[in-house]
């Protein structure tokens, strides 16, 4: 639910803490001065004053109201400026938009995630969500992947899914510049080492777009429908409304008929791991 009336009017938000995840990537906790609600895999649009706005997915629990988390990676002039921000700051937040997972659907079912970088992002807000109702799925598991191990976010979460009750979660980093215990390769590895009933099963992807393509491949080479294959796409989503254009999907705009999709909506459209 929209957390104003006016769709184009930011509700102002208080930054109350800054949690460093790696070199480049943090997490901030906002409070906005009225309640804020979303789905998990609906976006926000995040406003600095007269430096502009950037969109993100919520990293924090969709059952949580009076505070979300949005996570950051350093890589340009806003996402810089955000990263200059202190306790006390205040922003502003339009949205929520878009759609989000469609949870109804994972009922039942074994749920696989891939997830890589700073795409762990809306997989944290799911994985809350999984947890809060984990007696309605077989399992979960999760396969995800970085750099190194220093690029590795959300490290203290990992300890806490591996005693959870129905979860299974697996690791890698391309390079380990540091002592690791766990695989070494890109995420796609660590495919090979679940096991899983992909006829009673679905699969979520979400990560830079290289490792999208690939980790799509090698879903559909396990056996996975097209229809069973769920990707948050990220685009230039500038407005969150439909308006501008910039987040254009062959004839979707991805802020509107997404962020997720499945594969067999968007497999044939051109530049999607662009």
């Amino acid at each position: 639910m929209p957390v104003t009336e006016n769709i184009y009017e930011p509700v102002k938000a208080k930054l109350t803490n800054i949690i460093d995840e790696s070199p480049l990537i943090k997490t901030l906790v906002l409070v906005p001065e009225k309640e804020f609600s979303f789905k998990t895999g609906e976006f926000i649009e995040l406003t600095l004053n007269g430096i502009g706005e950037a969109p993100f997915t919520p990293s924090s629990s969709p059952l949580v109201k009076d505070k979300l988390e949005i996570t950051v990676m350093k890589a340009g002039y806003v996402t810089g400026k955000i990263h200059q921000l202190n306790i006390g700051d205040v922003v502003g937040i339009r949205g929520p938009f878009g759609k989000g997972y469609p949870l109804e659907k994972f009922y039942g079912k074994e749920v696989l995630i891939v997830g890589g970088g700073c795409g762990f992002a809306p997989i944290r807000s799911l994985l809350y969500k999984l947890i809060a109702e984990k007696e309605k799925f077989k399992k979960v598991i999760f396969c995800y992947g970085s750099k190194t191990p220093k690029d590795c976010i959300y490290k203290t979460l990992f300890k806490e899914l591996r005693n959870i009750e129905k979860f299974q979660v697996l690791r890698s980093v391309d390079m380990a510049d540091e002592p690791w215990d766990e695989t070494i390769g890109v995420v796609t590895v660590l495919l090979d080492q679940i096991k899983i009933d992909i006829n009673n099963s679905l699969a979520i992807v979400c990560g830079p777009p290289v490792m999208m393509k690939f980790g799509t491949i090698r879903l559909l080479e396990m056996g996975y429908r097209e229809t069973d294959i769920y990707l948050s796409m990220e685009k230039n989503m500038s407005c969150g409304l439909g308006k501008c254009g910039h987040c254009m999907l062959g004839d979707y705009l991805v802020c509107k008929d997404g962020p997720v999709f499945t594969y067999n909506e968007i497999k044939g459209l051109p530049d999607i791991w662009r």
